[in-house]
């Protein structure tokens, strides 16, 4: 008498089961990656809602507003592009928002001293030169600290952020520091067929980082060194000569933030980016960057970065109180990370109990 035996592996029969699991897993999969833009098309979506219920009008569909909320976005999205790199290493950087000031004040300084000798242009661009040079000075320091002396880099960019701080208000005198440059307060506040220049600088610096981590050898080293710190030194990765160049790249990053932020109001200031630390971070984790490390992209960046600025301007438009951004943003913060830990727990991820 024959006996039930299982199914053989080639029967077939438990095969369209495993094949709905596995559509269904890379279908949330694919929901998670994405979303930092399905937050971002709820939130238009909402304001849009509101806008026409409460005033009549359009949010989205007002040049005006668009054009806002694209130079909302530039300085948090400059930052958020050099802790992007880091992040996806496994490290973070919490020094960037003074490093951005510091270098709004010695451009600043640097346009104030040359443009009278040497004119508007030589001007300009000795100051972009000064503000992202001098940030890259604490960019190494970090660098050596995290690579060389192994200081874990929450804390030896916990320190610098006090060094750039201290610097930058010495530097400026306590005060901000005003700009006689036509040609700077132009890049700052001109535009050109409607878009403002920062923005189309931000734009075109977005897609040399794009291409930097997702298409070089240095952002292929990036996602290896965050995933398998010790399997990418097995490889034959130089992992400290990279993470000393990743940390001068989220400085220069920050840099060139505190130049566009001099331009934009012609003055710079040390307290530029202090607001904006947390949006930085806020913007790479909402863009799906995981903070354990090895995964994130410039593009879900942006989407975060976006996010953040459609709900602090969006509020200010349907005259919410201007504190309720921080509490939108810490919850978008809160949802983001949750969602991280279950794709990774869904995909059998590590997740630190």
């Amino acid at each position: 008498m024959s006996t039930p035996t299982e199914a053989s592996p080639d029967s077939g029969h438990g095969k369209p089961q495993a094949d709905h699991a596995d559509q269904a897993r890379t279908l949330v999969q694919h929901v998670a990656d994405l979303r930092a833009w399905l937050f971002l098309a709820a939130l238009v979506v909402g304001f849009e809602f509101w806008a026409r219920v409460s005033f009549g009008g359009t949010f989205i569909l007002n040049t005006f507003n668009l054009q806002s909320i694209a130079i909302f976005a530039v300085a948090p999205l400059l930052l958020a592009t050099g802790q992007t790199f880091v992040i996806i290493s496994g490290g973070i950087d919490l020094s960037l928002g003074f490093i951005m000031g510091l270098a709004a004040v010695v451009a600043a300084h640097t346009i104030n001293a040359v443009t009278p000798g040497a004119g508007l242009l030589v001007g300009v661009l000795a100051g972009f030169l000064a503000g992202v040079a001098i940030a890259c000075i604490p960019g190494m320091i970090n660098g050596l600290l995290v690579s060389r002396l192994k200081v874990p880099p929450f804390i030896g960019t916990l320190g610098m952020f006090g060094v750039a701080r201290g610097t930058a208000f010495l530097l400026a005198g306590g005060t901000t520091v005003p700009v006689s440059n036509n040609l700077f307060a132009m890049i700052g506040n001109g535009r050109i067929w409607g878009i403002p220049y920062i923005v189309i600088i931000t734009a075109v610096f977005m897609l040399v980082m794009h291409y930097v981590l997702s298409q070089t050898k240095f952002g292929q080293h990036n996602y290896a060194i965050g995933a398998n710190v010790q399997a990418a030194r097995r490889a034959g990765i130089d992992v400290k000569g990279h993470l000393f160049r990743l940390y001068v790249l989220s400085a220069a990053c920050a840099g060139l933030a505190g130049v566009l932020y001099s331009a934009r109001f012609n003055a710079g200031a040390a307290q530029a980016g202090e607001p904006l630390l947390l949006d930085c971070v806020a913007a790479v984790v909402i863009g799906g960057a995981s903070l354990f490390g090895g995964s994130g992209t410039i593009l879900g960046t942006i989407a975060g970065a976006l996010v953040i600025a459609v709900i602090q301007y969006g509020l200010v438009f349907v005259n919410v109180e201007p504190f309720w951004q921080f509490i939108s943003v810490g919850v978008v913060i809160i949802i983001s990370v949750l969602i991280d830990q279950a794709q990774r727990r869904f995909a059998g991820g590590r997740v630190d109990e």
